[in-house]
């Protein structure tokens, strides 16, 4: 297990030193490589692993870092020496030029300051509590728990923004008074004490039109093979996640250009099930490329044997059934001796990949009819007038009416199934009366916020940037690669390439609604024809398929959300409801619930909530 943990605080160094010693014990799988270091008021600790921390100690300067720095000025990767200077001289500054992926704890006994940060799209990450003037941190919310005073009480609000989301959004995290810090954010230090998060980056739209589209073409395939070649550098023996998609194919061809002839390794994952298999298009790719292929077929039986590690392997709940083909495909690379795997994940909420922008765009069509039309005409005729569901060209018509009404980002989560199924029918009455149900809806508001001006498309993706991105594709990554025991780096998520698509104009990023146009363009002569055709799928399990058809995993499905009956959280008879009828009309569409309240159910078990 990798991780970091440590505090800060006005104690002396040996009640320091104590309670460092009590979280270690405390923390679950300390190793015999763990080390640590103490100052005079506070201390860092790092757990060794196969991904162990780097830990620097100079001079009454202490420095533990995660993950991947790397410097935006081109001096190449952060290494600790360097990032221990730029810290020492600026403080929090110096996080302006950091990019890569990083989590970092650093204190300065000299000034008296310090600080932890995590990276921009918070592939990283830090939790952390607060114990009377002590700020307890660490990577994960299990190495946290083991700091004196915290204590690690579920939140009823965490489990109802878990089941909303099927992630646990931060800041806020399933247990009361712990936080995650969000991407982009650095937590200060000094004599006084802690302060606030504060963001020392975010993303800011700046579309600049003018430039000729070659030059763009050519500038961003530039940059996407330096990102590559950077990502790939080092020692390790360096494979890529393959889906078949966009991005991982285009990962895939640039490592081997950037190979000097030795052919990529490419990992891919597939299922005996009718419309979820993409090996087809990995295999084109493999064949293009020039790749040494390999590939596994997660079947229902492995889902099962998969499903309680997995859960247990999150220190909160997380309810991407992803993560279970991820984590194959990444044991599979490590069977065949790869150290670390190039991923694609972030090209979509960069360069406009999603199905659900190209649906918004013609959901936003609405709002461009004048208001006064919409409120007195359009929406009483068609809410109000007797039997028009029956009429299907205005039944139609009434629907899309019904999802194009809200203004964003309220619309842009019209889609959400607990929406769908009820609030009323999901959960116990004790349960709504205990959280807040409006929470989602202004957590997606404050994300929103930064982005209210710009483009339709810039808007959406700035919200998945955070919602999507950083609360669930890149951890379902991360999580399961070090399950797995590779490294992971997001070639896509390279500052330069975030920097590009920054000022990207709107147009080029959904043109009417054709996803990706400008990335698709660019590549065009790199990519497959037929990758470049295909839409998105990537590793998505076939859920409600196998859950009806395959026993053992309905057994376990039903099992681990009937351990939720006596929690007052969800309804009895919903679950009764869901497992014995509606789940078998309707697979596809219940089976992400039957998922997500079966991943609750193991996760609470896996830790003895």
């Amino acid at each position: 297990m990798r991780g970091m943990c440590g505090w800060f605080s006005e104690r002396p160094v040996e009640a320091g030193a104590a309670a460092l010693q009590a979280m270690l014990a405390a923390s679950p799988s300390p190793t015999p490589e763990s080390r640590q270091a103490t100052t005079s008021q506070g201390a860092i600790a790092t757990f060794g692993s196969a991904m162990r921390p780097t830990l620097l100690e100079d001079d009454g300067f202490v420095l533990a870092v995660l993950g991947h720095p790397r410097w935006r000025d081109g001096r190449g990767a952060a290494d600790a020496a360097s990032l221990a200077r730029e810290l020492k001289q600026r403080a929090g500054a110096a996080l302006a030029d950091l990019g890569g992926d990083f989590a970092i704890a650093a204190w300065d006994n000299r000034q008296r300051r310090g600080l932890i940060a995590v990276d921009r799209f918070g592939v990283q990450r830090l939790t952390y509590g607060r114990v009377g003037s002590t700020l307890a941190f660490a990577s994960t919310l299990d190495l946290l728990g083991g700091y004196p005073g915290i204590e690690r009480r579920l939140s009823t609000q965490g489990l109802y923004d878990y089941l909303f989301f099927h992630v646990s959004p931060g800041p806020r995290t399933v247990f009361e008074g712990l936080h995650r810090l969000s991407p982009g954010h650095c937590i200060e230090f000094d004599a006084r004490g802690a302060g606030e998060p504060r963001p020392y980056w975010s993303m800011r739209y700046e579309e600049r039109n003018g430039r000729a589209l070659p030059e763009l073409e050519a500038e961003f395939v530039s940059l996407l093979e330096g990102a590559v070649r950077d990502a790939s550098s080092g020692e390790a023996a360096v494979g890529s996640f393959l889906s078949g998609g966009t991005d991982s194919s285009t990962v895939s061809g640039m490592l081997s250009r950037v190979g000097g002839g030795t052919p990529t390794r490419s990992f891919s994952i597939g299922f005996d099930a009718k419309g979820y298999d993409e090996m087809e298009y990995a295999r084109v790719a493999a064949r293009h490329y020039g790749c040494t292929h390999e590939a596994y077929y997660v079947t229902p039986g492995d889902v099962v044997q998969a499903v309680p590690k997995i859960a247990a392997a999150y220190d909160e709940p997380f309810g991407n059934a992803s993560a279970v083909p991820t984590y194959y495909c990444a044991r599979l690379a490590r069977e065949h001796g790869v150290a670390r795997l190039l991923a694609g994940d972030g090209g979509d909420e960069l360069f406009g990949g999603n199905d659900r922008y190209a649906k918004q765009q013609i959901l936003g069509l609405y709002q461009r009819v004048p208001e006064a039309m919409r409120a007195a005409v359009i929406e009483p005729l068609l809410m109000s007038t007797p039997g028009i569901r029956h009429v299907m060209p205005l039944r139609k018509l009434r629907s899309y009416v019904e999802q194009a009404r809200p203004a964003m980002p309220r619309r842009y989560e019209s889609y959400n199934l607990l929406m769908h199924l009820g609030l009323e029918r999901v959960f116990t009455p004790e349960f709504l009366a205990a959280v807040d149900a409006e929470r989602p809806h202004a957590l997606m508001a404050e994300v929103h916020a930064p982005f209210a001006d710009a483009s339709l498309i810039n808007q959406m993706m700035g919200i998945d940037l955070r919602l999507i991105l950083a609360d669930g594709d890149l951890p379902k990554v991360t999580r399961m690669t070090e399950l797995a025991g590779v490294d992971v780096a997001f070639p896509l998520l390279d500052e330069r390439i975030v920097e590009f698509s920054r000022t990207l104009p709107s147009g080029f990023k959904l043109r009417g609604t054709q996803l990706r146009w400008f990335f698709k363009h660019a590549l065009r002569n790199f990519l497959p024809p037929q990758v470049i055709a295909k839409r998105k799928h990537g590793f998505g399990l076939p859920v409600g398929a196998w859950l009806t058809t395959h026993r053992p995993l309905y057994e376990l499905a039903a099992d681990s959300a009937g351990m939720l009956r006596t929690r007052g959280i969800v309804q009895p008879r919903f679950i009764d409801e869901l497992f014995t009828r509606t789940l078998h009309e309707h697979p596809a569409y219940y089976g992400t619930m039957a998922w997500v309240l079966m991943v609750l159910g193991q996760w609470l078990h896996s830790r003895r909530l």
